[in-house]
């Protein structure tokens, strides 16, 4: 199969018709061999019958039903997880990405051998509250992941070899950082296509842009300590917890030994219960922080999500 594409959707179902239909265009005038993979995250509307109902009408159409919403993050990893085509392209379900985008991000992937291509909205039709939190955001995600050509971390449309969504593990809300995830995991060759953004036809946006922006940046923030310090987590745990020890260690000798010089009193210097406070601290720090990330990272419950139903290949 030559390509896969996989739509996260919550509550869209004036427009998904549309973009099955125009996905259907753009497929068949390019002879390409392809399937739509519509996860739904715990829609309240219509979304789901609709999904149904195109899966009746083409079995190219495929679907995931989420009993609660868990988020995007969860829905792509779901859809990366049976995503069948040599590429995988990722888009949203409003109508802003045009599939009309896709045969260029399939020719990048195939002929220029890219591992993932993310589009780059250059020109956007969102209000102020969205995008000028987006071009904070995707100034520190530059910096901070080391991938300085990319624009547009966020953008949700992209394009993948096979080989990157089975060997990347989105969770959380880590699918802004799917280019990092991906360079983390060995896939180098990352590029960027400048895609044509659309105003939203149906609806209003599901996201506000500040709370994507905190969001986004405690995510930042946990990706790139995971990154650093994920293998070798005692490299800050224990460095922070022994020099914590050291300090109080080091203070109460020297309180212990102005007591014995009749110089002071233990229990009228409150520099004792600090020194005494800082060694159990850098205790705890030591072993609660190198067990927690242990914990959290060998979890069998993080990707662990109840889907409701299933159309397609598996049932």
């Amino acid at each position: 199969m030559d390509i896969s594409v996989v739509i996260p959707l919550y509550n869209e179902e004036e427009s998904l018709p549309e973009l099955a239909a125009w996905i259907k265009r753009v497929m068949e005038a390019n002879h390409f061999s392809y399937e739509i993979i519509f996860i739904s995250d715990g829609s309240t509307d219509r979304s789901w019958d609709i999904i149904e109902q195109l899966h009746q009408e083409s079995a190219c159409v495929k679907g995931i039903k989420f009993r609660r919403n868990y988020g995007k993050s969860p829905a792509l990893y779901c859809g990366f997880k049976e995503a069948q085509g040599d590429v995988v392209i990722t888009m949203d379900a409003d109508l802003q990405d045009s599939p009309d985008e896709i045969p260029e991000l399939y020719r990048m992937v195939k002929e220029e051998k890219f591992d993932l291509v993310s589009g780059y909205k250059q020109k956007r039709y969102d209000p102020l509250s969205k995008t000028l939190p987006t071009k904070l955001f995707n100034a520190t995600a530059r910096k901070v992941s080391g991938i300085g050509n990319l624009h547009d971390f966020n953008c949700g449309l992209k394009a993948y070899r096979r080989d990157v969504v089975k060997n990347i593990e989105v969770y959380g809300e880590m699918h802004r950082y799917i280019p990092y995830l991906a360079k983390q995991a060995g896939f180098s060759r990352i590029g960027e296509k400048v895609v044509q953004h659309q105003a939203r036809k149906y609806g209003e946006s599901k996201f506000m842009g500040w709370n994507r922006f905190v969001n986004g940046y405690l995510d930042l923030l946990t990706l790139w300590f995971l990154s650093t310090f994920g293998k070798k987590p005692m490299h800050v745990f224990g460095f922070l917890g022994s020099l914590m020890f050291f300090v109080g260690f080091v203070a109460t000798v020297i309180i212990a030994i102005g007591k014995l010089l009749g110089r002071l009193w233990i229990t009228d210097s409150p520099f004792f219960y600090v020194a005494l406070t800082m060694m159990v601290i850098g205790t705890q720090f030591f072993l609660t922080g190198f067990l927690g990330d242990l914990i959290s990272r060998s979890s069998q419950g993080r990707n662990d999500y109840q889907v409701e139903k299933m159309i397609g290949d598996k049932q």
